[in-house]
């Protein structure tokens, strides 16, 4: 058996969306099909994937990060997502004789961050996109399996980029068809992702080297009903000093301008995103600095921390207390209904008492106390 290499780490800014016209990109996808690329996708377009472009599907605007290239279309709704359906050439088929794109779909999270979805499920019994690997977790007395959502979330060095180019092109529409095109068609119940997201993933961190922390958590609860009581393992804490980039963009649902915030972990071996809203600041699970990525354009090694510190600024909540929604603020901790959407609650009582949130306040924010 062929050992496994160390995936190589680097440590950049933020990449932006490349300066080409819309035309030109599109031309330019085009010419890649024309000259042998395989185009693949996983959904009711897989005999056919070529016609997504016949249909209205031609990328407009392109990022590239560590030899991955994106295409991606304009943003549109669906099924009360946003949503930029894209194509992912990896580095790794490049050098292939016949390289292959894949076609995907990325969507933007409450947390403002943007994902990679795994599969679909569109039944009578189950509505749900996928999100990624699934971990057994115990908490509060409870033994569950769980999706760990952020295994879905696409690099940190993209997100800005993201956030550009959702903003450009025409208005949004509704689009209720581009989930099943795209993605596979999972049963009902089908949490748990399929072979072509796991596989790189299982290869990546079946070295010990490529592992971070040793796939140990590197956050936790000494008392899982205390935000203050957070505990992160001595060298993986963010350091403030060391500030890799800052973004802007804006959210209606946050009411204003947003920051993100890319913070280097004191050891260099990981990366934080923190955003800022002009109330609420909340964390997106921490980050690797690996340069390899899946087909999904997502990283093949994980960083494993207690869910509870990357709760979203409003999160889902059963306001109405009918029980028809799993609470995903610790109980007591659930703020004010959120103003967009009535199944979502203001974290900020959680949030604000995260020692990491205190001190990145004090860093960053003048007014805090």
């Amino acid at each position: 058996m062929s050992k496994i290499a160390a995936i190589p780490t680097e440590t950049i800014a933020n990449v932006a969306v490349q300066d080409k016209s819309p035309r030109q990109v599109g031309n330019q996808f085009r010419r890649l099909l024309n000259s042998g690329y395989r185009l693949r996708a996983d959904g009711q377009e897989k005999p056919d994937p070529a016609r997504l472009l016949r249909i209205g599907y031609t990328p407009k605007y392109e990022i590239e990060l560590f030899g991955t290239r994106f295409f991606l279309c304009n943003q549109r709704d669906a099924e009360g997502l946003k949503v930029m359906p894209g194509y992912v050439l990896p580095a790794t088929t490049i050098q292939r004789a016949k390289p292959t794109i894949y076609a995907r779909v990325f969507y933007k999270d409450s947390s403002l961050a943007w994902r990679s979805a795994t599969h679909y499920i569109n039944t009578p019994e189950m509505g749900w996109i996928g999100k990624g690997a699934v971990r057994l977790q115990v908490k509060r007395g409870a033994r569950d399996w769980y999706s760990a959502e952020e295994t879905t979330d696409l690099p940190f060095e993209l997100q800005a980029a993201l956030d550009d180019a959702s903003h450009r092109g025409r208005l949004r529409q509704n689009d209720n068809r581009i989930l099943s095109l795209v993605l596979r068609n999972a049963p009902s119940g089908r949490i748990w992702p399929y072979k072509d997201f796991e596989a790189p993933r299982e290869r990546a961190m079946k070295s010990r080297v490529n592992r971070i922390n040793n796939n140990r958590s590197i956050a936790w609860f000494a008392d899982d009903d205390d935000p203050g009581s957070l505990q992160i393992e001595p060298g993986f804490e963010p350091d403030f000093g060391a500030v890799i980039d800052v973004s802007t963009s804006r959210s209606s649902m946050y009411g204003g301008e947003i920051r993100k915030y890319r913070i280097a972990s004191s050891n260099r071996r990981i990366q934080y995103l923190f955003v800022a809203g002009p109330r609420q600041v909340w964390l997106v699970n921490p980050q690797a600095f690996t340069v390899e990525l899946s087909s999904y354009g997502l990283r093949t090694v994980d960083v494993v921390a207690d869910e509870d510190l990357c709760i979203p600024g409003y999160e889902f909540f059963d306001n109405a207390g009918t029980g028809e929604l799993d609470d995903q603020i610790p109980p007591g901790f659930a703020g004010p209904v959120c103003p967009v959407d009535p199944d979502r609650a203001d974290a900020s009582p959680w949030n604000e008492r995260l020692p990491v949130v205190r001190s990145f306040r004090r860093f960053f924010d003048p007014h805090a106390t």
